[in-house]
């Protein structure tokens, strides 16, 4: 009896078995964010001496007029129409810093204004430079308005020649820099160059204070707003632009919307992503526009073990009415997830010629929960790769990664991807429809995905994966394999199956693990002629007419 029940729990693990998802949310009962609330009273800050002639420097002037509204119980900090240079701003509890229509910050390429201080990169504690606008351990913030925040980050980052036309290679060169051995690529200095060419590392550790990364600070680009462990945050209508990193990072925080933003980065900024939300719950992300030069928005969590011991999932999410335009990927989860994600809503975006739609992303070495994600109402159009995407073999190497347990061996650094739903998608262009890849110990399970139509050119490929269903699914695909390949998928369900006439190939099973594959129901009828079964493939495990 004991033996059957831990089969039971292991099937109900990869999705097997009927299971119910205990989530706390559901589609009608979606998760509450807690909004802010500022007095009325108002701080200008050209009355604390700012000049918005484009030189004059208004770092202590802004930081001044945020200073005085905390101090005197919260309410507006004003921005007024101009172009106002800067340095780094440093909000404060009880302050909503707001631009008025035509105002625009510029953070100045003065890099010894940005102090290297203590902070995050890619889920890990390193050495960065101090953030633009930044806020810790606050409460009742906000940035709002119709002015743009803009991190001019061209000074910050590399970009390959190829990247650019003639004219702007021209105009980069002459900007100052310095280029790589081939000429190839420009760098902002020879420092920046230094350091990555030797690879050095900006983690931070015992015997590494801060002073030691002085040889390489022009190295350590800053994101563009970083608020940390703060409660009750609310970005509202400003157009966040030309970040060095990332360009928004809430860590750690809780309660937090962000309406009606413009969030933009070239496409050739390297780690130009949109929105980064980290180990941050109960959040609001609605009516967005996003076009940025690597994934738009990402949820994540930390990163190997510091992210475990950390333990603070991304979760209670709401994703709506967003429109998304160039990036890695349109709504992301990991690489850096290994704290968990859960109860997430992402519906009404449409994404117009993103690499991705959703991608789902990780490795061996990060542990991790991700479940009860749900997704419904897409529009994608002229994807580049694939409309969904999940990829537990993820194998970019970054700067910050160390010593990681890639054992195959089922442990707590083994990433988890289960129980989601997504429903009602449309996609017109992609190479791909859906590619699922999970790891042989730890297949992608329990997915559920109904009600879509795909145009691609593949249709679906799912490698070790369990617990998939699909349901009323159309594929249109213009390429001559087959509309479906599983390799070693333990566990598929198909209903109510669509594809173009004339496919000589429906179907492609391989895999010594395949097993349970049931297609008696498709919808259409799949038989042994157009369904290849591979060799290796144990005789029991399709079920078809």
């Amino acid at each position: 009896m004991k033996e059957k029940v831990v089969k039971i729990a292991c099937l109900m693990f990869l999705g097997l078995f009927p299971v119910l998802v205990f989530a706390q949310y559901s589609w009608d009962n979606l998760p509450v964010v807690k909004r802010t609330s500022f007095k009325a009273d108002s701080f200008d800050i050209r009355k604390y001496g700012a000049i918005a002639d484009g030189n004059r420097l208004n770092t202590e002037s802004i930081n001044s007029a945020i200073i005085a509204c905390n101090k005197s119980g919260g309410g507006v900090v004003i921005v007024p129409a101009g172009l106002w240079m800067t340095g780094p701003v440093e909000m404060k509890s009880n302050v909503n810093l707001h631009l008025q229509n035509g105002a625009l910050l510029l953070y100045t390429t003065d890099k010894t204004q940005y102090a290297l201080v203590e902070g995050s990169y890619e889920g890990k504690p390193a050495a960065r430079n101090q953030s633009p606008l930044w806020g810790k351990n606050l409460e009742n913030i906000a940035i709002t308005g119709k002015g743009i925040i803009d991190g001019n980050g061209d000074a910050w980052r590399a970009v390959a020649k190829n990247q650019l036309t003639p004219p702007e290679w021209k105009a980069k060169m002459a900007s100052g820099g310095v280029l790589n051995k081939d000429s190839s690529s420009w760098y902002p200095s020879a420092q920046f160059l230094k350091a990555r060419d030797e690879g050095r590392s900006m983690l931070l550790a015992p015997d590494k204070p801060l002073s030691s990364f002085e040889s390489m600070k022009d190295f350590l680009r800053p994101n563009l707003v970083v608020f940390t462990n703060c409660k009750r945050v609310l970005l509202e209508g400003v157009i966040f632009q030309n970040s060095a990193a990332w360009c928004l990072h809430p860590l750690m925080c809780e309660d937090l919307v962000i309406r009606n933003v413009t969030v933009k980065n070239p496409e050739y900024a390297q780690n130009g992503d949109g929105m980064d939300i980290e180990s941050c719950s109960n959040f609001l992300i609605e009516n967005s526009v996003l076009d940025v030069g690597d994934d738009a928005i990402c949820i994540k969590s930390g990163k190997d073990e510091e992210g475990r011991k950390r333990g603070m999932p991304s979760q209670n999410g709401i994703i709506r009415n967003n429109t998304i335009y160039k990036g890695h990927g349109g709504v992301v989860i990991g690489s850096e997830m290994s704290g968990g994600a859960r109860n997430i809503f992402i519906y009404n975006c449409t994404f117009m010629g993103t690499d991705k739609g959703l991608r789902f992303k990780s490795a061996r070495g990060r542990g991790g929960v991700v479940e009860n994600i749900f997704a419904r109402d897409l529009a994608m159009n002229n994807m580049v790769d694939e409309a969904i995407f999940f990829d537990l073999f993820y194998a970019v190497t970054f700067a910050t990664d160390g010593v990681r347990n890639t054992s195959p061996e089922v442990s707590e650094a083994t990433p988890v991807f289960r129980n989601m739903v997504f429903e009602n998608i449309v996609c017109i262009g992609a190479k791909k429809g859906i590619f699922i890849r999970g790891l042989p110990e730890m297949p992608v399970s329990g997915i559920t995905i109904r009600n879509c139509t795909l145009n691609s050119k593949v249709g679906a490929e799912l490698i070790d994966a369990a617990g998939i269903s699909f349901e009323n699914i159309r594929f249109n695909t213009s390429g001559n394999d087959a509309v479906l390949k599983l390799d070693n998928v333990n566990g598929f369900r198909v209903s109510g199956l669509g594809y173009l006439a004339g496919k000589e190939k429906v179907l492609r099973i391989s895999g010594s693990r395949s097993q349970a594959i049931n297609l008696l129901n498709a919808g259409v009828l799949i038989t042994a002629k157009n369904a290849e079964v591979m060799g290796d493939v144990p005789k029991d495990a399709v079920l078809l007419k």
